[in-house]
């Protein structure tokens, strides 16, 4: 579209699309050259690459020209001075707006790096298109005359700014042949700007020549799953048909009534669950089930490591889909803990994982002793009222702002001429945080390299792919699959940082934010879709949609779990998060009414059932992937839990589901 009509906006047609890796690079390039200062802005580099993007890619997809927000932000502002702000949470909000505005000029920076170099992102390419499509309508004309009947799929899908393109191509009157087809109940991407109300409002955005609304069908023989597991599905998905008009119960394939069966579990520990998990899969296989019918969906990756450790270990074979199941391996997780200290010397959580690993199995006491000393090194008495003393202070290096990094207290093992603190570390620890410090400075010698450089020095100094190669175990041959795939998709960022569009090598920087947007959204930005090898597939609820197998395994079904009860992250909260009242699908969100400690629990309140809407809807799809065997279980006591979790509402139905005669309850 652009490419043909977007001369017509001024857009030139020599503008060329960024790649993912790309992005990032240009974000990471904008930061690290953006003349500040930020106060508000205290993330590290990589969390800010990933916030940037996030915003910039929100207000395209809202179509909202930055004047429009900071105008509301600054609005925002102007009325918290004026407000008796009671309580931590209303203290954040103009913390977060005032992030949210240094963002914004950081924001402008990578677009104005984009159109000096003639780049288009995804965002960009939406946007453009949606504006050409409601202020040409010479386009709208020319295509409706190219393509005489139109078919919209997955409709449930679009983003705002993708219905404006569609409506003002095809829609808004023209009465043109026009057929959208979705499931409301199946809209589970709106964490990403997806808004489920284009299709409730299809008939209106796309009405006949003379004005009639569109008329609706009901597409709802579902010829994957046995009547039995609809059942189910319909239990669950009753009050999502009651907020969306025109839908009906699923009902099965005439012959397929008493189809599909459900077992589930309620084990005492986490381990127990894997176990009764590993075991029930094992036995389909060996009874005759192909691996490749079977898949383990998981409301996050975080158990991914552990289910393909007990399929392995019955010689299943298993296949983890995805980028953010990667990242949850710990052969993969070890490899970025050293990318992530390397690059933030703050970055205190993956210092962590590597003191307490096996490698250098630092114990309790003296991690707490390296605490102490972390904590020793930055100055946090009250500041001085005397703003020449606050000068001094930071002139001498005590700047109260600084950050507590256990990688400072780590350096310090390697000053031979250091005052001695009287800490009472052990001997071996002292030898050990001195031979990681030693080899974290080397390595840091290196990362101005090109970024594969940079991986495989890291893997040959920490000895972690001689380790995967020297065993024997199955378990060590897969997890040296896994880094492969990992070094791939590494290789991939790289390959396709741009060429000609952007100088310089992709940067380990840019790299880590693209792996953190990974983790976050529990998706890879890969379009990876489950391979064609005959194993079972491991992946996330989310990365499941439009797949289906024979037997589905869900795990995790406990409290808090699945439905997760963790709040969307909020605007008032998150300063990459566009406020709602800007958005194009502001009419089905919840929104603050008054600004204090009544209005903003009354929010939280909305949010939290918004949440819950969202859930039920991902575990709608969940439940209707399997043709003829749902699994699902869950547990009482995690690896690391100090109360019980039990049954979530999910596992709750799947048992009453099976008491009625539909299923097997095996354990509870």
């Amino acid at each position: 579209l652009l490419k043909d009509h977007g001369l017509r906006i001024g857009l030139e047609p020599s503008a060329r699309l960024l790649a993912d890796a790309t992005r990032f690079q240009l974000a990471a390039r904008v930061l690290r050259t953006a003349p500040g200062p930020y106060p508000a802005l205290t993330k590290s580099l990589p969390a800010l690459v990933e916030d940037l993007l996030a915003l910039d890619g929100e207000l395209a997809e809202h179509l909202v020209e930055p004047a429009r927000l900071r105008a509301h932000d600054q609005e925002l502002l102007s009325t918290l001075d004026g407000t008796a702000l009671t309580n931590a949470d209303l203290r954040k909000v103009p913390e977060t707006t005032h992030g949210r505005l240094d963002l914004l000029d950081l924001v402008a920076a990578y677009r104005t790096a984009k159109r000096h170099r003639d780049l288009l992102d995804f965002g960009d390419q939406i946007a453009l298109s949606a504006t050409l499509a409601t202020t040409r309508p010479e386009v709208g004309r020319i295509l409706r005359d190219e393509f005489r009947v139109v078919l919209l799929d997955e409709y449930q899908d679009t983003s705002v700014a993708q219905r404006l393109l569609l409506s003002g191509l095809f829609g808004t009157g023209t009465g043109h042949a026009v057929t959208a087809v979705g499931d409301p109940c199946q809209a589970i991407y709106g964490w990403r700007g997806a808004s489920v109300a284009n299709l409730d409002d299809f008939p209106d955005h796309f009405p006949f020549a003379d004005g009639t609304p569109a008329r609706r069908f009901a597409l709802s023989e579902n010829r994957r799953s046995g009547g039995r597991l609809l059942d189910l599905a319909n239990h669950l998905a009753a009050p999502l048909r009651r907020m969306h008009a025109g839908v009906e119960a699923l009902r099965p394939a005439p012959g397929a009534e008493r189809d599909g069966t459900v077992r589930c579990a309620l084990l005492p520990t986490h381990a127990e669950e894997l176990t009764w998990l590993a075991d029930s899969l094992a036995h389909l296989v060996r009874t005759g089930t192909p691996p490749g019918e079977i898949a383990v969906l998981c409301r996050t990756a975080g158990d991914f490591a552990r289910i393909q450790g007990e399929l392995v270990a019955r010689d299943i074979p298993v296949e983890v889909v995805g980028l953010s199941g990667l990242l949850h391996l710990p052969e993969i997780a070890d490899l970025v803990a050293v990318c992530e200290v390397l690059q933030d010397p703050t970055a205190n959580a993956s210092l962590v994982r590597l003191l307490i690993g096996p490698r250098w199995r630092i114990g309790p006491r003296d991690l707490a002793l390296l605490g102490r000393r972390a904590r020793a090194l930055v100055h946090h008495g009250d500041p001085s009222p005397d703003p020449e003393q606050r000068l001094a202070e930071a002139v001498e290096g005590t700047d109260p702002a600084e950050t507590i990094a256990l990688a400072d207290a780590l350096d310090t093992f390697l000053e031979t001429d250091a005052p001695d603190d009287g800490l009472p570390f052990s001997p071996e620890a002292r030898s050990r945080f001195a031979a990681l410090a030693e080899e974290l400075r080397d390595l840091r010698r290196s990362l101005s390299d090109p970024l594969m450089d940079v991986l495989h020095r890291v893997l040959a100094t920490t000895g972690l792919e001689v380790e995967l190669s020297a065993s024997p175990h199955a378990l060590a041959a897969r997890r040296r699959e896994t880094l492969s795939t990992f070094l791939d998709t590494a290789a991939g960022f790289a390959a396709k940082q741009g060429g000609a569009a952007l100088d310089g090598e992709p940067t380990l920087l840019a790299f880590l934010g693209f792996l953190r947007t990974a983790v976050r959204y529990e998706k890879g930005l890969d379009s990876s879709l489950p391979g064609g090898d005959n194993t079972v597939k491991v992946l996330t609820a989310h990365k499941s949609k439009g797949l289906e197998w024979d037997v589905v395994a869900v795990p995790g079904l406990v409290g808090k779990q699945f439905p997760s009860e963790q709040a969307r992250e909020s605007w008032i909260t998150q300063p990459k998060v566009l406020p709602h009242t800007l958005r194009g699908d502001a009419a089905t969100l919840p929104d603050v009414t008054e600004w204090d400690s009544r209005g903003l629990k009354t929010f939280k309140e909305a949010m939290k059932h918004h949440q819950q809407t969202e859930e039920l809807r991902l575990g709608y799809v969940t439940f209707t992937r399997p043709r003829s065997l749902l699994l699902g279980s869950g547990h009482w006591w995690g690896p690391d839990q100090k109360r019980p979790r039990g049954p979530s509402a999910f596992l709750e139905a799947l048992r009453a589901h099976c008491e009625a005669g539909h299923g097997e309850i095996e354990v509870w």
